[in-house]
């Protein structure tokens, strides 16, 4: 049997049925109901954040928290070329342009050391991406961002539950979005939220996923439809219940990764990042002068039905629909373009084993 490079994390089966079964004597299935409003209270609560909107995936969250924002059509919003397709398809979607900065060679997150360099009086926003659960600089980008009074909004797809010196991931910049899909640490089957302080954007993102409905008799503005099921949502509060158990799992797993695969020559692993509490969304590794490439590390997994991840690869400032946008075209981002043609993530999620990981790492070394 294969190993995949990740496995979604459920609840017991009874207890997803027991969450369930009201539904049949409601009938009510979607359009926010009583698990919607309860996973939004209790995810309000475990993220410690005064706002949470729900969304059907973590994409139309983002293109629409984007949007909500009411930039003008053309403006420029800075972002990284290190991520997923959807970070920048939301930016275009919403008729703005990406601007792409560098990475830095660490944690793989926007150098904001580089940011200001590329604002100009187009610029209206900063779209960071917290990195296979690494935290970008919050406190850097912050002070750039209020310098020269642009919003931040976090991609936060692979930070769910993360902390800074206590604080939660979801309180920094104007908003975040997390991913709640199936492959994440925390998830709804698909599924996704917008997270903020600024009271006036609760009414703006729930006309947006709920087509501008006001009552029977009333549209107020054109928007779309991307409303949370209640089966999703009822997979939310199962999972939350069991999320932490299931981050200490990866922990472990992370935690063996790092004893066999750590200090090895032409191998590099992030560092842990001083005052972060971890969610283990993703393991990076790096091959650099290592006696196997990183595209002959993958050969030699699957050969043994390990099947692990090029991420991120190719750059999303690589695809042909953005080669030609500002910063487009990895030579204009150094790092990341290394990085993204050296990077693997093996296998990692909850109920991976120990043997599991030595065989891992046995193939990786040459030693299998």
């Amino acid at each position: 049997m294969s190993i995949n490079v990740t496995r979604s994390s459920l609840p017991p089966f009874e207890e997803y049925c027991e969450e369930i079964k009201e539904l049949w004597e409601s009938r009510w299935l979607t359009n926010m109901g009583v698990k919607h409003k309860q996973l939004q209270a209790e995810l309000e609560a475990y993220l410690d954040v005064p706002h949470v909107t729900l969304y059907t995936n973590g994409h139309l969250a983002l293109e629409n928290v984007i949007a909500a924002m009411n930039f003008s059509e053309g403006s420029e919003v800075i972002t990284t070329p290190f991520t997923f397709a959807s970070t920048t398809h939301a930016i275009v979607r919403n008729g703005l342009v990406p601007v792409f900065c560098d990475v830095n060679p660490v944690d793989y997150t926007l150098d904001a050391t580089k940011l200001e360099a590329l604002i100009t009086d187009k610029t209206v926003a900063i779209v960071p991406v917290h990195v296979y659960g690494n935290l970008c600089d919050v406190e850097a980008l912050d002070k750039i961002a209020k310098a020269h009074g642009l919003k931040v909004i976090y991609d936060a797809a692979h930070a769910f539950g993360v902390t800074l010196n206590g604080v939660g991931v979801a309180n920094f910049g104007d908003a975040s979005m997390f991913s709640f899909h199936a492959t994440k640490v925390f998830n709804t089957i698909e599924g996704g939220a917008v997270t903020f302080r600024d009271d006036s954007l609760i009414a703006t993102l729930n006309d947006m996923k709920n087509f501008g409905i006001h009552g029977q008799e009333s549209c107020v503005y054109a928007g779309g439809n991307a409303k949370m099921s209640e089966f999703q949502a009822a997979m939310g509060i199962c999972n939350l219940r069991h999320v932490d158990g299931e981050i200490a799992k990866r922990r472990a797993a992370v935690e063996q990764y790092r004893r066999r695969l750590g200090g090895v020559e032409g191998i590099t692993l992030c560092p842990e990042q001083e005052g972060v509490k971890s969610n283990y969304a993703y393991f990076p590794v790096v091959f650099d002068g290592f006696r196997y490439t990183r595209d002959e590390v993958f050969a030699r997994l699957k050969e043994h039905d390990v099947i692990a991840r090029k991420y991120f690869y190719p750059l999303t400032s690589d695809f042909e629909c953005y080669v030609d946008m500002p910063g487009g075209g990895g030579e204009r981002t150094p790092v990341a373009k290394h990085i993204a043609s050296c990077v693997l993530t093996p296998p990692l999620y909850a109920g991976l084993t120990e043997e599991e990981v030595d065989l891992i790492c046995d193939v990786i070394l040459g030693d299998a």
